[in-house]
């Protein structure tokens, strides 16, 4: 029999897929006859790309055998290959623990959105501190949409810092959305509808409480899609507010409001160096030209200071007291204490005179003249710029609220934080102290005090005397747990709600306390 092999032609090409051959012969029958006979043989090409997968998996399991067998007494070259091995390598936990951990965020907050609110806060750092909290209350409150903050730029200190440029804005709006929404900027049409004068700008009553933001502002918001409140500061009430607004002022305050990573890893730098020389004391030294001139406390100033301070006062016209009895207001408790007069206080509480001093303020008016008898007092007095050097500050300069952000964390560490006078750092770091585990704050009664540092100054109080009476006014002045004192119609006289947020705090059930 004879076979003739023929390749099959399919439409003038060939099948790339699968081969068929046909085998052609002759068939010899009895009698004779002979008879054509067709065989076809498949050979698909399938059968090449399964030997080559089997040739693989074998090579695989070959290799994962060595590797196996690298772990025990394998060549270095398999040792340094740390995915290949289980965790008890040292490469390969180096490499996990770079890893960081996943954040979880809070889910988002599902609402109608009501309109945007912009925001432009005033003061220095703590003063809009304080404000966007009160901003971030409200614009939960109201369901609308809150813009980041703008920060002041005109103020005395003139810093140009933005929002980002002081603190973590990715970490702001992504801490917070399950309670508002929080973009960096208006969308497209809504800020069209601003560049083309169809907003509402406003500043809003000092002391608030939240029906006036429903029944004042939200109408405002819904009929111009977008309001812009300015000078925010001290706009919502201390108290008479739900829980839920008051926590939430406390969780922005805390938790939301975190320094950018320079000023935090600054701050712990800064913090580690007072650290290896053991406890330190923070002296919120309130002595600063701006300071005196606003208030027109002038005491223990020559005269060339006095008309000095004077000059700016006028200089501001949004400082509408102008003429000023100094003397009158520091028997008032409303001046600042001295860098003298702090000195004798310190002495009188009896804080030990080897304790390192972080002095948390700008410039000291009156300069070494005015610090001198401190410093004789306290010889262990420090600053940041005396502590860190000139290229670890560079960043900051010219930005005196990145200072402020330095000098708070600071304070928030310290083993005692004393503020000479108690305006919005001391009132903020004095409530995060609290929040922190009632850390030792020692709240100065300058009201109390001026009249006894007299009595001693004209001698008719002996050192004894004097110490016992300074240390017996202040047993409780030192940051414990207490109630806020509530004093109706006259929210500027009573307690500041972020000096001491009790409700957000661990403390025994008493009523508040009026006066």
């Amino acid at each position: 029999m004879m076979f003739l092999r023929l390749a099959k032609v399919s439409d003038g090409k060939s099948d790339h897929c699968d081969s068929e051959e046909m085998e052609m012969g002759f068939n010899v029958l009895s009698g004779g006859e002979v008879v054509k006979s067709k065989r076809f043989i498949v050979r698909p090409r399938i059968k090449v790309w399964m030997a080559r997968a089997i040739t693989t998996v074998i090579l695989w399991t070959s290799v994962v055998q060595l590797i196996a067998i690298g772990e025990f007494w394998g060549p270095r070259l398999l040792k340094g290959m740390p995915y290949c091995f289980n965790q008890q390598d040292e490469s390969l936990v180096v490499v996990k623990a770079s890893v960081p951990a996943k954040v979880v965020l809070p889910p988002k907050r599902i609402y109608k959105n009501n309109g945007y609110l912009m925001v432009s806060c005033n003061g220095g750092l703590n003063q809009m501190r304080a404000a966007i909290c009160d901003m971030v209350a409200i614009a939960r409150h109201l369901n609308v949409t809150l813009i980041v903050p703008e920060l002041d730029k005109s103020s005395f200190w003139a810093d140009p810092s933005e929002f980002q440029d002081i603190f973590d804005v990715d970490n702001f709006i992504a801490s917070l959305r399950d309670e508002v929404r929080i973009l960096k900027q208006l969308p497209p049409r809504p800020k069209r509808r601003v560049e083309l004068g169809l907003s509402y700008s406003m500043p809003p009553i000092s002391w608030s409480d939240i029906s006036y933001y429903e029944k004042q502002i939200l109408p405002l918001i819904r009929k111009h899609k977008v309001v812009h409140l300015n000078r925010t500061d001290a706009r919502l009430a201390n108290n008479g507010l739900p829980l839920e607004i008051q926590k939430l002022r406390c969780r922005v305050n805390f938790n939301a409001l975190r320094f950018t990573s320079q000023i935090e890893q600054l701050g712990r730098k800064t913090v580690s160096i007072l650290r290896k020389k053991g406890p330190f004391l923070v002296l919120h030294l309130r002595y600063e030209m701006d300071m005196l001139a606003f208030s027109g406390c002038t005491h223990g100033c020559d005269s060339n200071e006095v008309e000095e301070l004077t000059t700016m006062r006028y200089a501001y016209p949004w400082w509408k007291e102008k003429v000023i009895n100094s003397e009158l207001k520091r028997k008032d408790g409303l001046c600042p204490l001295t860098p003298e007069e702090t000195a004798l206080i310190l002495k009188a509480l009896d804080i030990d005179h080897n304790i390192q001093i972080y002095i948390a303020a700008g410039e000291i008016f009156g300069g070494e003249r005015r610090m001198a008898r401190l410093q004789a007092s306290y010889p262990n007095l420090v600053r940041k710029e005396t502590l860190l050097e000139p290229s670890d500050l560079m960043y900051f300069q010219n930005h005196s609220s990145q200072m402020a952000a330095l000098d708070y964390l600071v304070s928030l560490e310290s083993d005692i934080f004393v503020p000479t006078y108690d305006g919005n750092m001391a009132k903020v770091v004095e409530g995060h102290r609290r929040f922190l585990g009632f850390k030792r704050t020692i709240q100065l009664d300058r009201k109390h005090l001026v009249p006894l540092i007299d009595l001693y100054t004209n001698k008719s109080l002996s050192w004894d005397e004097f110490s016992i009476k300074v240390k017996k006014s202040h047993a409780k002045r030192m940051g414990n747990p207490k109630r806020r004192v509530v004093i109706s119609n006259r929210p500027k006289e009573e307690d500041y709600f972020y000096a001491n947020p009790y409700e957000c705090l661990p403390l025994q059930d008493e009523p508040l306390s009026t006066t």
